[in-house]
């Protein structure tokens, strides 16, 4: 039997990218998924999607900057399934810019989307774990949190937070608790994110470093699913995933 069926999985940043990618293959083995995002129309269409299929899917509106609305969205995976074995802390922003452009407002929203997220995330999935005596907590870094590009100072700096948390977190709940945790890092993937970038010398100094084939979402997704369908016994810490020609 496949190991990740009938686990009860919550996905934040599930509206698109690696999030709803991640939703799509786990609920096609078997998971119960639970997408989480602010784009709820979106949410809507990839969950009857997923249920059209003869699959299991809820979602939840997400703001996971708002502890409270991340707790409600906690409450309502409780609400329709029972229990959380898997949450994935997958949201996140890259506006990359260069420091002396001083794009404070971006700075403040990638500390509040990409650690505060993280944080709030494992606030609400921990205690049920803590009480159920197992769960993983799955936690999307970068290869900016392990080595720091031009235009990417803050953003490398929120990733980097994200793989110190995540090490600690696991050092923390692994031995008293049976909650695993896994860090994935993702190499430049064909996602939204690149969107979002408002400093042009930036985006140009990433399209420099761009590979002919940046990874598909699926690819992460498939790390992912990797990570949670390992014996209980087993965790998988971190993962590294690169574009096969991205050097850096």
């Amino acid at each position: 039997m496949d190991k990740i069926s009938g686990k009860v999985v919550v996905i934040t940043g599930a509206s698109s990218g690696i999030g709803e990618a991640t939703a799509r293959l786990l609920a096609s083995r078997g998971a119960k998924v639970v997408l989480a995002a602010r784009r709820v129309e979106r949410l809507k269409t990839i969950v009857e999607e997923i249920l059209q299929s003869g699959q299991h899917a809820a979602y939840t509106a997400m703001d996971v900057t708002n502890r409270e609305s991340v707790e409600q969205g906690k409450n309502a995976a409780l609400t329709q399934f029972g229990r959380i074995d898997v949450w994935i802390n997958n949201a996140g922003l890259m506006p990359l810019s260069y420091l002396d452009k001083l794009h404070v407002e971006e700075w403040e929203r990638m500390v509040d989307v990409n650690i505060k997220g993280v944080l709030f995330g494992m606030a609400a999935a921990l205690p049920v774990m803590m009480e159920q005596q197992s769960g993983h907590i799955i936690n999307i870094s970068s290869v900016a949190g392990h080595k720091v590009g031009m235009g990417g100072a803050v953003y490398s700096g929120t990733k980097f937070a994200v793989r110190a948390i995540t090490e600690g977190l696991r050092q923390e709940v692994s031995g008293r608790y049976h909650i695993r945790a896994t860090i994935i890092s993702p190499g430049l993937v064909e996602t939204e994110l690149l969107t979002t970038i408002t400093d042009q010398d930036a985006l140009t100094a990433l399209s420099a470093r761009v590979p002919g084939q940046p990874l598909r979402s699926q690819s992460i997704a498939e790390a992912i699913a990797y990570a949670i369908e390992q014996p209980e016994s087993v965790s998988v810490n971190e993962i590294i995933i690169r574009p096969t020609e991205q050097v850096n």
